[in-house]
């Protein structure tokens, strides 16, 4: 195995638990400039529509994901892997895992939005199938930084993987 290439790992997604929080904030705080405090996890979690998920690996809580279900869509609120564990696959699990509760007849989409500062997960998100789809101006409170929107589609999921079956003449 070369040097360049990345051990992928699977890991097992669960809900979270009142137990993990300390992993989560671990999590947080190594990926985040701006971490969220535990109040913010909370507070978050205790809405009625938003979902927590994290991913293990060997007993231990590498990643999590929060979300928000809608009629129409999942808004994806946080995500985060252990710095050791990134790009080896669990972000990408966990973010399939949330496409598989997409549908064409009910939600329809996958939106979050992005800091414009934070390459590694504009590239992330563009290899999952999101395309950036606005800019907010301004967007973070106490600083000047722009967001990417970015929207997952199923009918675009669709649409290409239609695409794929259609030979090329």
């Amino acid at each position: 195995m070369g040097s360049d290439q990345r051990k992928l790992v699977h890991v097992h997604i669960r809900w979270v638990l009142r137990r993990d929080m300390p992993e989560i904030l671990d999590i947080e705080a190594a990926s985040f400039e701006f971490p969220w405090l535990e109040d913010d996890f909370i507070r978050c979690l205790r809405q009625r529509n938003n979902i927590g998920l994290v991913a293990e690996y060997d007993d231990q809580v590498v990643g999590f994901i929060i979300y928000e279900l809608s009629k129409s869509h999942i808004l994806v609120l946080n995500l985060a892997t252990t710095p050791e564990m990134r790009r080896k696959g669990i972000g990408s699990q966990m973010i399939h895992k949330l496409i598989g509760k997409l549908s064409a007849q009910r939600r329809t989409k996958i939106l979050l939005e992005v800091r414009e500062t934070n390459l590694g997960a504009q590239l992330f998100f563009r290899d999952s199938g999101f395309r950036a789809v606005s800019i907010l101006r301004d967007y973070y409170e106490g600083t000047s930084e722009d967001a990417y929107s970015m929207e997952y589609s199923c009918q675009r999921s669709i649409s290409l993987q239609a695409d794929r079956t259609v030979p090329i003449l």
